[in-house]
């Protein structure tokens, strides 16, 4: 067996009674680790400290601070809020009973006529639903990582199908979008789970080029006017291959589809969407995805250094790309540069697909993808609400425990 296995609940008893610290540690002690408290004080103190207590069997009725009073401490903390507490009173009145629940407490027992046999059976009642719930839990976490990682992985095998079909050179490319994607969602501030839903999503901003035959895209020379009218459909092919969903992460990919290549000065396809009405994703993924373009080999040349590509991005801030994030950009290069480096190849007969007639003196950014997501930029997480204060804190508690074995 483990250790894990091995290690026996450990159950916290706090009364000022020593004779029911007495009857608790004989009645438990063969089953679980027992640790007592005579007071308020050191109860806080042992339910802070190692091994972390299980279940609290905690005393309404104690001198200077009681039962009701550690409770509601201990829930105002983070440490020790989930820790189930099972009230011990002599006292029958219903609205003590009531009051204890409304707490949080998990069950109530009447000191009163209860024996041991009644109480370790209380007890081994309680730490078994905790145990199933903690186990049940480990098991829902387990199975939704395992989808989290079959869906990712189809998204990728999605991608890759997609690059196969406008180019007989399968690279590195999936691996790449989705790293520059995240680094920089991570420095325009977005929250840690958007920049995950973007390095997933991003490998799908693409899609639509399923829908535009393959001899078209393989296309060295530049389009006629029929078959770059069938390439500019790609954005919407691409949002109606994904579909409408109400899954987080299926939106977002669906709107990357849908926005990638809007511009910011409105001169995109296929809405031409201007500034803020682009989705933040959107403006994101048309820096990576030209990013990404210009640093990779193609059909007609070799890869641009890193220095001109981004220089090139820099100069369609406010054209092409949004200036503030162009600016965060400009802070995750050094990063994006080592993605480049460990994920590089070459990508062949790779075609650049920015067949557009470029206006004159407007800087030349190879293949333009934008990139979607589903509302304004994300901001950070805002602080939690300040919740009420305990009468008394497990800090205040802590302290007069303290002060007493200093007498």
């Amino acid at each position: 067996m483990s250790e894990e296995e091995l290690k026996r609940p450990v159950v916290l008893a706090v009364d000022d009674s020593s004779d029911m610290l007495a009857l608790i540690e004989k009645a438990l002690a063969m089953d679980y680790e027992v640790l007592t408290a005579p007071d308020a004080g050191s109860g806080i103190e042992k339910a802070f400290g190692e091994p972390r207590p299980d279940l609290i069997l905690l005393d309404v009725d104690m001198p200077d601070v009681n039962g009701f009073e550690v409770c509601r401490a201990l829930k105002d903390e983070p440490l020790t809020a989930s820790i189930p507490v099972i009230f011990l009173t002599a006292s029958s009145e219903t609205t003590t009973q009531v009051e204890a629940l409304q707490l949080g407490a998990v069950d109530y027992i009447n000191k009163t006529g209860t024996n041991a046999s009644v109480l370790k059976a209380r007890v081994g009642n309680h730490l078994a639903l905790i145990a199933q719930k903690a186990e049940l839990e480990r098991l829902v976490q387990a199975r939704t990582a395992e989808l989290e990682r079959t869906r990712t992985e189809l998204i990728k095998r999605l991608a890759r199908v997609m690059e196969m079909h406008e180019s007989q050179a399968v690279g590195n490319r999936v691996l790449r979008l989705g790293h520059y994607a995240k680094l920089i969602a991570q420095a325009a501030g977005a929250r840690p789970e958007m920049a995950e839903m973007m390095q997933t999503a991003a490998p799908l901003h693409d899609i639509g080029k399923l829908g535009v035959p393959a001899e078209i895209l393989r296309k060295a020379e530049k389009l006629s006017v029929p078959d770059w009218e069938r390439v500019k459909r790609h954005p919407e092919l691409g949002a109606e291959i994904i579909g409408e969903h109400e899954d987080p992460l299926l939106k977002l990919a669906r709107q990357l589809a849908l926005t990638h290549h809007e511009n910011y000065d409105g001169t995109g396809y296929p809405k031409g969407l201007k500034g803020d009405a682009i989705p933040w994703g959107g403006r994101v993924m048309a820096i990576v995805d030209t990013f990404e373009a210009m640093t990779t080999t193609q059909f007609y040349r070799d890869a641009l250094p890193v220095v001109r590509a981004a220089g090139e991005i820099e100069r369609a801030a406010g054209i092409r790309f949004d200036p503030k994030l162009v600016e965060a950009f400009k802070k995750a290069l050094p990063v994006m540069q080592k993605v480049l480096e460990k994920y590089s190849d070459s990508l062949g007969d790779m075609i650049n697909l920015d067949f557009a007639p470029k206006p004159a003196g407007a800087p030349q950014a190879s293949a333009i993808a934008a990139a979607a997501a589903a509302a304004p930029v994300p901001a950070r997480p805002a602080a939690p609400a300040a919740t009420a204060r305990p009468r008394i804190s497990a800090a205040e508690l802590a302290k007069a425990a303290a002060a007493r074995k200093k007498q």
